[in-house]
């Protein structure tokens, strides 16, 4: 993996997170990054000659800090959906001495600071998260702030650069650039925004599912889900079951409603996920709060050792927008140390992955429970 960031006179060592990821091939930056740091320099030099004070930083959507460390000679707020990029910017500020300049953390359900001078905005590749971010940014900037964001080239089409003239302003793509593009865009008079969290009823359930801009599909529930709801497991009463990868909570919902004597943990690593989770269980049912905990982390890692009876997970297969399994191998391998002996990890998964083959070899037991065309459910038993 290529750790060394060099761009003019930068020099950092940038890692991405979590550590020792089997892909070495990735790297914690790209070419947008790079468009954004030289756009941002130009933006704070000509901010310094005419207010002769430096500017204020909001960077929205670093990945894993390569705009915050580039750029930590001026004051910043950082917003993101993820608890990984969290750990990600805070990590490489620190392996670069950079942790001592001044740095606000927001996560995404957090409403952004009015203090902003230069906007800086990795494009999601969820338009309802860019939505939802445009919304925000409506809100506290003016017709002075600065506001740059960029992405891959095919990332930048004319429906982004529409959401950006509707949202907040009048916006300009540069040419492509190591195949990634630059956007400008001047914030505009007031316009009318989206409404999120997003609503949208469950077929036959009863519920009415509460959805965050940025949890995985917003206004349907997923196949993957859907199939393990009908392979949910049935004898919980008195136990601990932690919904992993919660996304909006619909599965540990449907346990609770279907036997409230259990203890359910959500956990996720996106902030709008666990937000989306707790929100579907105050509408839905609130009388098992109680019986409810909703946990932002990094898998499982705040959990103690052996002491979670069974595990439900529809696991991810992407971070960011990079395609990936290391995050369900992260998972698989936290869920054995924190279930107790005999507790079990169901899961789904799409039946082109080898996941029923990593569950056998780490648990040494591994039984396929349910299958159809594109999916399996597996199930895994802690023996020892």
């Amino acid at each position: 993996m290529n750790t060394q960031f060099q761009f003019g006179q930068i020099n950092l060592t940038l890692q991405r997170w979590p550590l020792n990821q089997p892909n070495r091939s990735l790297q914690a930056w790209d070419a947008a990054d790079e468009l954004l740091i030289d756009a941002a320099n130009s933006a704070i030099n000509e901010y310094q000659q005419a207010h002769a004070t430096t500017p204020q930083l909001l960077i929205i959507n670093d990945s894993f800090g390569a705009l915050s460390c580039a750029l930590a000679h001026c004051p910043q707020v950082s917003s993101t959906d993820s608890y990984l990029a969290k750990q990600a910017i805070a990590h490489n500020r620190a392996a670069n001495a950079l942790d001592s300049q001044p740095l606000v953390s927001y996560d995404s359900v957090t409403p952004l600071p009015a203090t902003a001078d230069i906007v800086l905005l990795k494009l999601p590749n969820n338009h309802s998260y860019l939505s939802f971010i445009l919304s925000q940014l409506a809100a506290v900037v003016n017709s002075s702030t600065v506001i740059l964001a960029a992405a891959k080239a095919k990332d930048i089409n004319r429906n982004v650069l529409d959401m950006f003239d509707k949202q907040l302003g009048q916006a300009q793509a540069s040419l492509t650039v190591k195949k990634c593009r630059l956007i400008r865009c001047q914030a505009g008079p007031a316009k009318t925004q989206p409404l999120f969290p997003l609503q949208w009823p469950l077929e036959e359930s009863g519920f009415i599912l509460v959805n965050h801009a940025n949890v995985f599909a917003r206004e349907k529930l997923d196949l993957g889900a859907r199939f393990l709801l009908q392979h949910l497991p049935q004898d919980t009463a008195g136990q601990l079951i932690i919904d992993l990868g919660c996304g909006n909570g619909v599965l540990g919902l449907t346990m609770l409603k279907q036997q409230p004597d259990m203890h359910m943990v959500f956990t996720d690593e996106s902030y709008m996920a666990v937000a989306s989770a707790k929100a579907n269980v105050e509408l839905n049912i609130p009388q098992c709060l109680a019986s409810a905990e909703f946990i932002v982390d990094d898998c499982l890692a705040s959990q103690p050792d052996q002491t979670a009876d069974q595990i439900i997970c529809n696991p991810p297969f992407h971070q960011q927008q990079t395609v990936t399994t290391h995050i369900a191998t992260q998972m698989f391998a936290e869920a054995k140390r924190v279930l107790k002996r005999g507790g079990r990890l169901r899961i789904v998964a799409n039946r082109h992955l080898n996941y029923q083959q990593q569950l056998q070899r780490l648990f040494g037991h591994c039984q396929q429970l349910a299958a159809n065309p594109k999916f399996v459910i597996l199930e895994a038993i802690k023996r020892s």
